[in-house]
């Protein structure tokens, strides 16, 4: 089980705010909810709130080609290495842990 994430000399941890850039000039942030797998079969849960409340969540292969940086914006500690429980959380809930 891993909880840091290691992509061209960057390094997340489970609970930071990052951007991923990907294909043509796309990003996506949110917070790192989990980081599964090892070596080439690593992968990585991405969540952010969109409209209307709306939870959305990405999976990225580190081994992708489309996948071009990953930055980290803000970090956080957190106690577990899953963070599956932000799914029922409130984004008030969530701006809390942010801090």
């Amino acid at each position: 089980m891993a909880n840091q994430l290691n992509f061209k000399e960057i390094k997340a941890k489970v609970g930071d705010l990052i951007r991923v850039y990907f294909g043509e000039g796309n990003y996506f942030e949110g917070m790192l909810m989990a980081i599964r797998g090892s070596l080439e079969n690593q992968s990585f849960t991405v969540r952010r709130i969109g409209a209307a409340g709306v939870g959305i969540e990405r999976v990225f292969p580190v081994a992708s080609p489309l996948l071009q940086k990953v930055e980290v914006k803000k970090t956080s500690k957190v106690k577990r290495a899953k963070l599956y429980y932000l799914r029922t959380q409130t984004k008030k809930e969530i701006k809390k842990l942010n801090k």
